[in-house]
C-alpha cells in the first residue's frame, strides 16, 4: 500500500512539473497582446528596435575579426580567435571540419619532436611563425609532455566539426600578425588581439 501511494505521488509531481514547464513555455512564446509600436504609424514596425546598451558594450576579446580558413586535403581548418594572454602565452582557438570520406584521426599533424609525439593525432605539430621578428614558435607542453592543445582521440567523422585550441608562447608586444603552420595545410595569416 505504501509502495502505491508513493507511485501516486510521483504521477502527481511529475505532471505538475510538466505542466508548469508547458505553461512557461507558451508564456515565453507569446506576446504581451500589444502589437502595436508607439514608434511607428499604424502599429507596424519595419525594422526591430536597436538595444542602445549593446553598442557601448566593449567587444570581447578576439571578437570582431573575421575568421580566418584554410582547406588542404579534405580538412578545413578555421582560426576564430588568437587572444595574447597574461603569462606571456598566445591561445589559438577555432573549428576543424572533416570533408573527407571516412574518420579522420590528425596523424598528420603530429608532432616531430620525440617528446611530443605520445600526444597522436593532435595540433602538437602546429607551430607559429612571426615573419617580423623571424622567429618560430612551437605548441607549448606541460611537465609531462603533454601538448597545450587539443587532441583529436578516437578522430573526427565524416562531416563533423569540432572546437580546437593551442597555446603558444606570445611573440613580442609589438607582433600583430602571425602564420599558423599546420603539417599538410597552407599556412593561415591570423592577427592577434590582446586579451584582459
Amino acid at each position: 500500500m505504501n509502495l502505491r501511494h508513493t507511485m501516486k505521488g510521483r504521477r502527481a509531481l511529475t505532471a505538475v512539473a510538466l505542466t508548469t514547464g508547458l505553461v512557461l513555455a507558451v508564456a515565453g512564446c507569446g506576446g504581451d497582446g500589444d502589437d502595436k509600436d508607439p514608434k511607428s504609424e499604424g502599429g507596424k514596425s519595419s525594422a526591430p528596435e536597436k538595444n542602445d546598451d549593446t553598442a557601448e558594450d566593449p567587444k570581447e576579446p578576439g571578437e570582431g575579426q573575421d575568421p580566418t580558413t584554410v582547406q588542404g586535403n579534405g580538412i578545413s581548418v578555421t582560426v576564430t580567435s588568437a587572444v595574447r594572454e597574461q603569462g606571456g602565452f598566445l591561445t589559438l582557438s577555432g573549428q576543424v571540419t572533416n570533408n573527407k570520406s571516412g574518420i579522420w584521426v590528425g596523424s598528420e599533424w603530429r608532432s616531430d619532436e620525440s617528446e611530443l609525439k605520445k600526444n597522436g593525432g593532435s595540433l602538437a605539430g602546429a607551430s607559429l611563425v612571426d615573419s617580423t621578428g623571424k622567429k618560430k614558435y612551437l605548441v607549448l607542453r606541460d611537465t609531462q609532455g603533454r601538448c597545450l592543445c587539443t587532441v583529436f582521440q578516437g578522430g573526427i567523422d565524416q562531416g563533423e566539426t569540432i572546437d580546437w585550441f593551442a597555446q603558444f608562447p606570445a611573440p613580442p608586444e609589438g607582433t600583430a600578425k602571425v602564420q599558423l603552420q599546420l603539417p599538410t595545410m597552407p599556412p593561415a595569416n591570423i592577427e592577434i588581439t590582446e586579451g584582459e
